[in-house]
């Protein structure tokens, strides 16, 4: 089904750092994945170490596991390398873990607790995908290198972002810029050259 048009909602970079000290650390550790990776919160709590290349930093997600049912590419970022690399040794299979077992729910009454505490509103936990990829535009990452990284069947699923990134048309902008100055340096000189000659005189 077609995915409804509405506003994106992402955090600034001090909102998550807020959030992120609010969390108790299994979901700090996983929001924090979240917003290094822009994977979905099944494929993280469903992350299994025979899915995790530590020395190439790289993991993946099978096909059967995405959304679009094709396999996804996730280069681990430094941030996300060193929060794999945390949880080596604390359970058998799964990356993530909570007191010995895999995580299965995320949205909890502590990740609602933590978003209060916070003072952010109106804020989901897929949401931190849609941070994740609103950070990148707004850093510069072209729309279809962004469309691979988070495993978007369609371009047009990326181009919601794009509104973020009008760097490329500031050049575009700018070209009324010197006709808006003449047109204002234009009309200063028109009312410079009034006051000067004071108000015309009645006609008879």
């Amino acid at each position: 089904m077609r995915e409804a048009r509405r506003r994106i909602r992402f955090l600034t970079h001090a909102e998550a750092q807020r959030l992120l000290a609010e969390l108790p650390e299994h979901l700090a550790d996983m929001a924090a994945f979240s917003l290094a990776t822009g994977l979905r919160a099944a494929n993280v709590t469903g992350l299994q170490w025979s899915q995790v290349d530590l020395a190439r930093r790289l993991a993946w997600i099978h096909p059967d596991q995405a959304k679009a049912r094709r396999a996804i590419a996730v280069p681990l970022n430094a941030e996300a390398l060193a929060l794999i690399t945390k949880q080596v040794g604390k359970h058998r299979t799964h990356v993530l873990s909570y007191r010995g077992k895999p995580i299965v729910q995320v949205s909890t009454k502590a990740w609602y607790m933590a978003l209060q505490r916070a003072g952010i509103e109106d804020f989901r936990w897929h949401d931190l995908r849609h941070t994740w990829a609103s950070w990148h535009v707004q850093k510069g990452t072209p729309l279809f290198a962004l469309q691979e990284l988070g495993g978007w069947e369609s371009a047009e699923m990326v181009r919601r972002y794009a509104h973020l990134a009008a760097d490329h048309l500031a050049p575009y902008a700018d070209r009324l810029s010197a006709v808006c100055a003449a047109e204002t340096f234009t009309a200063q000189i028109r009312h410079s050259a009034e006051e000067s000659t004071g108000p015309s005189e009645a006609s008879p």
